[in-house]
């Protein structure tokens, strides 16, 4: 780092290809990693019971509450951040001491929890890269040029991608949440019938809210970001 500060005080840094490509990995990481920030932001306790509370979010078909669908949703969560084994969810029963999860929830349970470890890693690899990047062109006046040029077209490059994603979300969601898991799952492991546990407790609603806001937030943040980058940029 001292080595780079000492090039950006002789006006050595950054070297135009560098910062050439740095830029560009400011701009093309910046859609996925909002999305990805996004997307681990609403696996949280609290998106839970904000989108049970909701007025349109659907009652169980089967009769169980939206206390113990919290109940069994938010154990459900946190095994996919903890350090149990899939026992976790299986020691899990209703009142009358059925398992809450078959073999096969836990399952496809124990996949989910091996795809959200991998995406977390990374996600996590990219966001150092990214701040890497963004620091070294930080540390210069011409380098800092080069970061807002990219934030901002990492911004536009988000919003145009953005735009189309939710006009997928909302044509035909089926259509892309079935290419989500074919991504992820290998063959129907990830389908069920409608009285299993997994689809009481995460209906389709559940997941086309997710979808929205995690591909709307980061559609706003990417607004604000080139909004003010342009601005700092005509300064």
């Amino acid at each position: 780092m001292e080595s780079i500060e000492a090039a950006a005080q002789t006006g050595g840094w950054p070297p135009s290809w560098l910062a050439a490509i740095l830029r560009l990995l400011i701009t093309i990481l910046l859609p996925l990693l909002l999305v990805l920030i996004n997307a681990r932001l609403l696996m949280s306790d609290r998106y839970i019971l904000w989108e049970y509370n909701r007025p349109s979010f659907p009652d169980d078909l089967y009769g169980m509450s939206q206390d113990e669908r919290i109940d069994y949703a938010l154990p459900s969560l946190q095994y996919l951040f903890n350090n149990e084994g899939i026992e976790f969810l299986g020691d899990i029963t209703f009142p009358d001491g059925t398992p809450i999860y078959n073999e096969r929830e836990l399952s496809h349970m124990a996949d989910v929890k091996q795809v959200t470890r991998g995406i977390s890693t990374y996600g996590y690899g990219l966001l150092a890269l990214w701040i890497l990047a963004a620091v070294a062109l930080g540390v210069s006046a011409e380098g800092r040029v080069h970061l807002l040029r990219g934030l901002f077209q990492g911004g536009v490059l988000t919003v145009i991608l953005l735009v189309v994603g939710l006009l997928v979300t909302s044509v035909s969601f089926n259509w892309l949440f079935t290419q989500f898991h074919a991504l992820f799952f290998e063959g129907s492991t990830w389908l069920f019938p409608t009285t299993d546990t997994l689809i009481r407790l995460f209906p389709q609603r559940f997941w086309v809210d997710a979808f929205v806001l995690m591909f709307g937030g980061a559609l706003l943040e990417a607004l604000v970001i080139g909004g003010l980058t342009w601005w700092l940029l005509r300064r």
